[in-house]
């Protein structure tokens, strides 16, 4: 799943019944796709018919807070399986694919998480990425028995040594560490283990990782933050920056920036790629996919909208009239996200 030495990639972003509200709602949908095997496989098998790159699974581990009252229970669908369980599946049904699933640094641990992806990646063949997030939904504090979620800055903070961890414990052991010699009786060389005895701000890990080193070494990594401390460490981390810039200026400040970062890190700039995410209607005529734009917009209650935009903004925005410009004096949230703030400043241009 080598992202470099490439000039173009293509990923799909698996949501069962896509990426508008609305499209669960189509007759020929199946509104309880995201719990179905059998729809996962047919669309990696697509992907992968396709060549594309990879697919990915975003996660949150909890229900998104409900905004506006009224959308409680009316929002499009928000409960899907666990994407390692669900990519692990995966694995034994394709054959070269890359298979990338979402796992927080904010409500995990990273020896967990090293495990979790080396696993796939012998699995796989050598075919697993993890998108390093920092968990944007606060909901996800009250099911790890904590009152609030850390403040944006601590999030970032942990993501970086949480990561330092993750390598170093893929780092454990050397390619020919397991010998697997009968005669002499010898499963692997002691002089060949590796364990990273981390011990920062965060975390202690002795370590090793109790498996073998992964196929690619390195799993890919994957992460989307926008924010200023979500590019430095998309630059000091990642493989691939997955960005939702909405104007080509945007995307090539954004794709120069994260170039120069990386360099800035003492990594080759043609070591990261970046993503833009697009969100096509696809149709044999144009007319034709503006039928089923149509449809899918027909389908779409204007008030769930809203609410997942005052989510994003981090302010309720049911005060304001729908048909209006925002106001310029709109007030400002420590809640909101970085594709929020993206939003907004297309809104305003």
């Amino acid at each position: 799943m080598s992202t470099r030495n490439r000039q173009m990639h293509f990923g799909l972003l698996m949501t069962a019944n896509g990426s508008h509200f609305g499209g669960w709602r189509l007759p020929q949908a199946d509104p309880a796709a995201s719990f179905r095997l059998q729809h996962y496989v047919e669309m990696t098998r697509e992907a992968e018919r396709g060549c594309f790159d990879l697919v990915f699974m975003a996660d949150t581990l909890a229900l998104v807070p409900t905004q506006l009252p009224a959308t409680l229970g009316h929002a499009p669908p928000i409960a899907h399986l666990e994407p390692l369980t669900l990519l692990s599946a995966l694995s034994a049904v394709t054959t070269h694919i890359g298979l990338a699933g979402s796992a927080t640094t904010t409500y995990n641990h990273p020896y967990q998480v090293a495990r979790l992806f080396a696993s796939l990646d012998h699995l796989s063949g050598g075919r697993a990425g993890w998108n390093l997030i920092t968990s944007g939904n606060p909901a996800e504090a009250w099911n790890f028995g904590f009152e609030r979620h850390p403040d944006h800055a601590d999030r970032y903070d942990r993501a970086r040594e949480f990561a330092e961890v993750v390598f170093g414990l893929w780092d454990s052991w050397t390619d020919d560490a397991f010998v697997f010699d009968k005669a002499r009786g010898q499963y692997f060389e002691p002089a060949r283990m590796r364990a990273p005895n981390h011990q920062g701000k965060h975390f202690r890990v002795k370590g090793p990782l109790n498996m073998a080193r992964p196929p690619q070494g390195r799993p890919v990594v994957a992460q989307a933050g926008s924010s200023e401390a979500g590019r430095a460490l998309a630059a000091a981390t990642a493989d691939i920056v997955f960005t939702a810039q909405q104007n080509l200026k945007g995307a090539r400040d954004f794709y120069a920036d994260m170039k120069a970062r990386t360099a800035a890190c003492g990594r080759d700039p043609a070591s990261i790629a970046v993503l833009p995410g697009v969100a096509p209607i696809i149709g044999d005529t144009d007319a034709e996919a503006q039928r089923r734009y149509q449809a899918l917009q027909d389908a779409f209650d204007p008030l769930i909208g809203l609410d997942a935009l005052s989510a994003e903004f981090g302010i309720d925005l049911s005060a304001y009239p729908l048909d209006a410009p925002l106001p310029e004096d709109l007030p400002t949230s420590p809640r909101a996200t970085s594709r929020g703030d993206l939003m907004l400043e297309q809104m305003r241009a």
